[in-house]
């Protein structure tokens, strides 16, 4: 594979390089902050793992920084070099978006600080440290936070954003249950930890982590529908190609499904934004329209995906009759209650739409789709959305390694 193109700009290999560089200062430039707050901060005395003025709280809020900061840092360098799409959008949405994804990253960063040293200080019960000690703790955690938070945002793409939702939402419910001041909350529904009565940091946790996964879910919409767009448009340029009509009826339907992921997403933070205790007509309208939407999103994968793999259909309908399966176990066969219905649906629902997107990506390379869409900047360099409004005076035009749907040549030019 080549490694430059013209005009000596890094291609894919070298991007990854610098990916991975700029990673391991960001984990750097984490730790050595980190380190300097622990020293200051546990400064004579000895923190607990886990409780009041602990290793605990304190890398929650440091991790939580670190890791925010450093996904704005690879997210702005994603945007500037591979998916220059992203910055064509609109003001507001790419706000929201980032908004989203930052609130996404830190939160994750801040949980997974509380759980771990939670777990530690259980397992090392009465273990208190000494200032460097917790410095080190801060240090390690914070540039972990710091690395993987730059690598997240600065390779963002559709598989990379579902199973961040997926780790998000599973943190989120996971720390809800935790620190439930109300053991017994799972006798009723899971929205009972999104209320006054299982405490203050269930009701948070648990209102904030269903509305911004709505929020992300609109997100993901953007990247599945453009490879959707893309694999349409190889489609059509297929039957040119063969001399056949364009296809009217059983064609690919991207503005569909990016209507019921939308839709979906919407539904999720409102769900969120309205808790069941406090606005419970609104709260359970949510419930119901969202899971409309899920049913025609998934009993109309034939006719909004013609082309796709007839194993995928089968997974579709299989998981329609395991959601109605879990309903009627509920009600009206009462083996389980409401709280088991619903972790069995979101199981469910979120298995198949990694299944779709992973699908999704696999026709979109099948097809031998190119990179861009007609009109929009190529991918690959800082230059790309100049490169869409013409050509820059004085310089000759670059040529980029992209597919472009099926041609048997490919030329890369050396520095």
């Amino acid at each position: 594979m080549a490694q430059w193109q013209q005009g000596g700009t890094p291609g894919p290999p070298t991007h990854a390089v610098e990916i991975e560089s700029r990673s391991i200062w960001a984990a750097v430039l984490a730790g050595a902050a980190a380190l300097a707050v622990g020293l200051i901060a546990f400064r004579g005395y000895r923190p607990p793992l886990a409780g009041d003025g602990s290793v605990a709280i304190h890398a929650s809020v440091v991790c939580g920084a670190t890791a925010g900061l450093a996904f704005v840092a690879g997210y702005v360098r994603n945007v500037r070099t591979v998916h220059v799409w992203w910055g064509s959008r609109p003001m507001l949405r790419q706000v929201v978006d980032v908004a989203a994804l930052l609130v996404v990253h830190s939160s994750i960063a801040v949980m997974s600080s509380l759980v771990l040293f939670r777990l530690f200080q259980q397992a090392f019960f009465g273990l208190t440290v000494d200032a460097v000690a917790g410095a080190t703790m801060l240090a390690v955690a914070s540039g972990v936070a710091g690395y993987f938070a730059y690598t997240s945002g600065a390779r963002i793409t559709a598989a990379t954003l579902s199973v961040l939702l997926a780790v998000f939402m599973a943190s989120g419910m996971l720390v809800s249950m935790l620190f439930a001041e109300n053991p017994l909350w799972w006798h009723s529904m899971f929205s009972e930890l999104g209320t006054g009565q299982a405490g203050l940091t269930s009701f948070w946790t648990f209102n904030t982590t269903i509305t911004t996964s709505g929020v992300i879910l609109t997100t993901l919409s953007a990247f599945i529908t453009r490879d959707l767009r893309r694999w349409a448009v190889a489609l059509d340029a297929r039957d040119e190609r063969d001399g056949r009509r364009r296809r009217r009826f059983l064609r690919p339907r991207p503005g569909v499904v990016r209507a019921c992921l939308i839709a979906g997403g919407v539904c999720m933070a409102g769900i969120g934004v309205f808790p069941v205790n406090s606005f419970e007509p609104v709260h359970t309208g949510f419930v119901r329209l969202l899971a409309l939407i899920l049913a025609v999103l998934l009993l109309g994968v034939p006719l909004w995906l013609p082309g796709f793999p007839g194993a995928f259909y089968l997974l579709s309908l299989i998981a329609v009759a395991s959601l109605a399966g879990a309903a009627v176990l509920w009600r009206p066969l009462q083996y389980y209650n409401l709280t088991a219905l619903e972790l069995g649906a979101a199981g469910i629902v979120f298995g198949w739409l990694v299944v779709f997107i992973r699908t999704t990506a696999a026709v979109v390379e099948a097809a031998g789709v190119g990179h861009a869409l007609p009109g929009e900047p190529a991918e690959g360099d800082e230059a790309g959305a100049a490169g869409a409004a013409g050509a820059v005076p004085g310089r000759a035009p670059e040529s980029r390694l992209v597919d472009d749907g099926g041609a048997a040549d490919r030329h890369a030019a050396r520095p």
